[in-house]
């Protein structure tokens, strides 16, 4: 299986692209405010693309679905208790960035409805949805059994985990999705963030400092 990233627009944000093998289908996880940058990494692998995967709705994850749904016919797939923030990219950017720096910032006309458990078959990838709040209130994971793959977005990180003191934030939220939904997977399975290194589940559970709890 073909799994490629690349960090785009100011926060370095990780847009991933998956997919059975290059040239062929694909679906991409998360769409920083950088449709370029979005398009370039498909173009590099020749990749076109079937679904637009949200893992949360924070203006540097979801900048750019509005723009790459367009360009590429595609549906864009969100969680619902995640619409409030994705209502209004630009407010997010006025209260964060105090000022709008450029970037792509146009939603998709609607999205489609991500649930806890539900299985999506893309581009011959069959991915599970982890519904795993605290990030934001609709936070979700991707889980690809098949490769071991975890799509974190910004629940678990390299060393760290995702903030919580934004708007819709719990960190006590976080910690019990963490528990009940990602720590169950296999140790031996690969994270791959919404920023930063990828890592794996074994290595965060011996070294993350938020997870010493969990050992």
């Amino acid at each position: 299986m073909l799994i490629d990233s690349a960090p785009l627009w100011l926060a370095e944000t990780n847009c991933w692209v998956v997919a059975p093998e290059a040239s062929g289908p694909a679906v991409v996880v998360d769409a920083p405010p950088d449709a370029v940058g979005v398009r370039g990494l498909l173009a590099r692998h020749d990749l076109i693309p079937v679904a637009l995967l949200l893992t949360h709705a924070h203006v540097d994850h979801i900048g750019a679905s509005g723009s790459v749904a367009a360009s590429f016919s595609l549906s864009a797939y969100l969680h619902p208790d995640d619409e409030w923030l994705a209502a209004d990219p630009l407010l997010q950017l006025r209260a964060l960035w105090g000022a709008i720096p450029p970037g792509d910032y146009e939603p998709p006309a609607r999205y489609e409805a991500l649930a806890d458990g539900q299985v999506l078959d893309l581009a011959g990838i069959h991915l599970e949805v982890l519904h795993t709040p605290g990030h934001t209130p609709g936070h979700c994971c991707f889980w690809v059994p098949q490769e071991g793959a975890l799509f974190s977005g910004d629940q678990l990180f390299a060393g760290s985990i995702g903030r919580t003191d934004l708007p819709g934030g719990d960190y006590v939220a976080l910690m019990r999705s963490m528990m009940d939904r990602v720590l169950p997977l296999p140790p031996e399975a690969v994270v791959f963030p919404g920023h930063g290194p990828t890592t794996t589940l074994a290595r965060e559970l011996e070294t993350n400092p938020f997870l010493e709890a969990f050992r």
